[in-house]
């Protein structure tokens, strides 16, 4: 310590500026503490250029909790030390305990956005569409502006629900297809098509997910981020190899056994209008690449999802919690609460 503090040229320093060093530090940190403000981001980050929805408002902001709401330091800073929490680029891995909703909720009413919800519900999927809808009014997003887009075949079946105020639904007219494999690779080209069309315009995020499913707690603005992905039930805790990836060199959706990060669903993912945008393009012009090669990838768009979430990397992971089968997987300890779960199903009775 004592050579931290000699002159260059060896000698000690003077100690007659030692009280003057003193009063001038004491007044800047005086000074610092007065002026210093917050700034609270978003959950996420804001992506520009895509109408009122997305722009973040002007100056700056300062969220006031009631003091009942965080009683212990602990409640601001929840953990899991039981999960993978943070991915290996520092991404975080969302699992009840790892948020705190109070304020998250807070920072988001704040931004004065939209979220957009995507479901496809063709021919007869449409059938799932009223428990999903009622599910969600009850569980997603709750208390904060959504539009629900749903694309379908026959927009005379499509259920009227009742929808809290602030919310609403908008019917999308899409065709059929003969093969269910041909509607599900076929919604990146329509999403990406509608990306640009409207959604740029009417809403900030964008959570696409599968219609056979209901809302059974909370999925809330914890979720949203630039680019998220859902890791897939049936492969949590299996080694890489396992994956069914792609793995035929010929594919754009191919993923060597050397590589790979997590399995993605492809039933559940999403962010920013801009971010979805770019996936939905990227999968869409690498499946119909494929196409003119004659090939398909092993799980249609699922395939050329995980290979671009490989690529591009996801700013948030949703724990298997978002999406989950109890019937077929049981509830491992691990998964405290169970938030959006697949609906029971007759395959033979909707097949066609």
């Amino acid at each position: 310590m004592a050579e931290l503090l000699r002159t260059p040229a060896g000698k000690p320093p003077c100690r007659s500026l030692r009280p003057l060093a003193f009063l001038l530090v004491t007044f800047l940190l005086v000074f610092g503490m007065v002026v210093v403000n917050l700034r609270i981001p978003m959950p996420g980050t804001s992506p520009e250029g895509e109408g009122e929805a997305a722009r973040a408002p002007a100056g700056m902001q300062v969220v006031k909790l009631p003091r009942m709401l965080y009683p212990q330091p602990r409640v601001l800073t929840p953990s899991r030390n039981d999960v993978l929490v943070l991915t290996p680029w520092l991404a975080p891995v969302i699992w009840e305990g790892t948020f705190n909703i109070a304020l998250l909720n807070e920072q988001f009413r704040l931004q004065n956005l939209t979220v957009g919800l995507t479901v496809f519900a063709i021919k007869k999927y449409v059938a799932f569409l009223k428990l999903f809808l009622e599910t969600a009014e009850q569980h997603f997003m709750v208390g904060h502006r959504v539009t629900y887009y749903v694309f379908t075949d026959r927009p005379a079946a499509v259920p009227r629900v009742a929808l809290a105020e602030g919310r609403r639904l908008e019917v999308l007219r899409v065709p059929a297809a003969a093969r269910w494999q041909d509607v599900s690779m076929r919604r990146m080209q329509m999403l990406s098509d509608f990306c640009e069309r409207r959604f740029r315009r009417e809403v900030a995020f964008l959570v696409c997910t599968d219609v056979d499913m209901r809302f059974s707690d909370h999925v809330g603005v914890e979720i949203l981020s630039p680019l998220f992905g859902a890791l897939h039930p049936g492969f949590y805790g299996a080694a890489r190899q396992a994956f069914t990836y792609e793995r035929r060199p010929q594919s754009r959706a191919f993923i060597p056994l050397d590589q790979g990060d997590f399995y993605y669903l492809g039933g559940l993912f999403g962010g920013s209008v801009s971010e979805v945008h770019r996936l939905t393009t990227a999968c869409h012009r690498a499946m119909t690449a494929d196409r003119a090669n004659g090939i398909e990838a092993v799980w249609q768009d699922e395939s050329h999802l995980n290979r671009y979430l490989l690529d591009h990397k996801p700013t948030k992971v949703l724990s298997p919690e978002y999406l989950w089968d109890e019937q077929l997987l049981g509830r491992p300890a691990v998964l405290r609460k169970l938030r959006f779960v697949a609906v029971p199903k007759d395959h033979q009775q909707i097949r066609n």
